[in-house]
């Protein structure tokens, strides 16, 4: 896939890169597989603003991804490579042999009118999804189950991959992108290859207002905000944090772990990636 690079015919276009988009071949999406999406906003149930920095963008329908990859030894032929707007890897539409379809994240090299295959006897091959235990070491996986038949969790984002380091017992051993070592059960199902997009990460989206059509509002430095809104306000001109760096509501940021133990998931990570 190539970047597309825009002459700088005004000061937001100046290092504006985008998508060539070459490798998609369906624009319009299938019915069948879409439901609406209603936006949130980053607020909860109670209506509580949660997750900071979300609002607005440009409307957008959900397609139903195949996360669980159940449907096994019916084989599936690649009969588009579709965008989707709710994440950065493409997405690839199979049609069974039954007549059923169904999206799934699309590989690195996954070409229309391939066959894929899921379950138990599948070849490594990408696109095809066999469980952990039946795939090569050194094989790059995505699309990973953390227990068995409750879908893919892991490695889904645009270039990522994971590599099969080994087996031992009932278990598989993983390194994850981030550089994790991680054991997940063999039974637990995975994608062969390496999610598509590649260049997702050299994209530069040039001005403000094409974060605003993603759903990405303006994020404030608290230096920059006054005394009665943030920790770090106030001073006259610019001045430094004067404490340990704090979020907005005077918990320590930057160094203090804050992610919930789970001791279940916890106990199978074999190295941690700091």
């Amino acid at each position: 896939m190539a970047i597309k690079v825009y002459k700088p015919t005004s000061p937001g276009r100046r290092n504006m890169t985008g998508y060539t988009f070459e490798e998609i071949t369906k624009k319009k999406p299938e019915k069948s597989l879409l439901v609406p999406l209603k936006k949130k906003g980053g607020r909860n149930n109670q209506g509580r603003i949660t997750v900071r920095h979300r609002g607005g963008g440009a409307k957008r329908m959900l397609r139903i991804i195949d996360f669980k990859r159940n449907k096994d030894g019916v084989p599936a032929e690649v009969i588009a490579i579709e965008y989707d707007p709710n994440r950065s890897a493409r997405i690839a539409l199979l049609k069974y042999a039954d007549g059923e379809k169904r999206y799934i994240l699309a590989p690195a090299g996954l070409k229309v009118g391939t066959s894929v295959f899921s379950g138990s006897g599948a070849e490594p091959s990408p696109g095809n999804a066999p469980p952990l235990g039946e795939i090569p070491s050194g094989t790059m996986v995505h699309a990973i189950e953390l227990r068995p038949s409750t879908g893919a969790r892991m490695v889904r984002s645009a270039g990522t991959a994971a590599q099969v380091m080994g087996k031992e017992s009932d278990y598989t051993l993983l390194r994850l992108p981030s550089g994790e070592m991680r054991k997940v059960l063999s039974a637990c199902r995975a994608t062969i290859g390496q999610v598509g997009n590649l260049d997702h990460q050299n994209i530069s989206l040039g001005k403000a207002g094409r974060s605003r059509w993603l759903g990405r509002r303006p994020s404030v430095r608290g230096s920059a905000m006054s005394p009665r809104d943030h920790p770090h306000g106030g001073g006259e001109g610019r001045t430094g944090q004067g404490m340990n760096p704090k979020t907005p509501w005077g918990k320590p940021a930057l160094g203090p772990k804050t992610r919930k133990k789970k001791k279940e998931s916890d106990r199978l990570i074999v190295k941690r990636r700091k």
